[in-house]
């Protein structure tokens, strides 16, 4: 039996996300191996690209978190058959990876340096990916990103859409989605509202 362990920190969201949802989608286990930002440090040197997510499959290490959304999203029927609706989902998660990287280059900014350059990307990226994003769901119906069915890009966008509207980004409009991209929350509305979805984070708040 294959065994599948996943590093990622301890957080509910982020790169890993769509990967722990669909692992437990598909109903298969996993070891969640979520560590501290102290711990990721600690351990940064030894790993392949520096980074997190990593998926261990049968104690070899793979990383790339598209990729690994890809992989488990298959098993749990989240990633489509058809090869132009899977370059749709494609497409939504690499934008969603395009957004992070900027955001996550922000991080580590202190003062008036922050400030300016998280004003900068609500100024300028950020509308530019959110509106973007609204067309790709707009193109593939209006309800999801491709395949007329929750896939792993409906995940992986949900979580940036949280993310953006959380208020733990200092300097980023907690209404910014909604101010550009009125149509995403519901998309975001709908995805955490489908029962796969519902029974994962069930499943996390039994195991607390």
């Amino acid at each position: 039996m294959t065994t599948y362990r996943l590093t990622y920190f301890d957080v509910d969201g982020g790169r890993a996300e769509p990967i722990r949802i669909a692992f437990h989608a598909a109903g298969i286990d996993f070891e969640d191996n979520r560590i501290a930002f102290a711990e990721f440090q600690e351990m940064r040197e030894s790993l392949r690209f520096k980074c997190v997510p990593v998926l261990e499959i049968d104690g070899a290490a793979v990383t790339q978190s598209n990729g690994l959304s890809r992989f488990v999203g298959k098993m749990a029927g989240m990633y489509p058959e058809d090869d132009l609706q899977a370059l749709y989902c494609d497409e939504a998660l690499g934008a969603v990876e395009d957004v992070s990287h900027a955001l996550v280059g922000t991080f580590g900014l202190e003062g008036d340096e922050l400030r300016v350059a998280r004003e900068k990307l609500t100024d300028g990226w950020l509308p530019v990916f959110l509106k973007g994003l609204n067309e790709l769901l707009a193109r593939g119906g209006g309800e999801f990103f491709s395949d007329n069915s929750l896939t792993v890009a409906d995940l992986k966008v949900a979580g940036l859409e949280r993310w953006l509207g959380s208020g733990m980004l200092d300097h980023i409009p907690t209404s910014l989605v909604n101010d550009q991209a009125p149509e995403l929350i519901g998309h975001r509305e709908r995805t955490e509202s489908d029962p796969r979805v519902i029974a994962y984070y069930a499943s996390r708040s039994q195991a607390r």
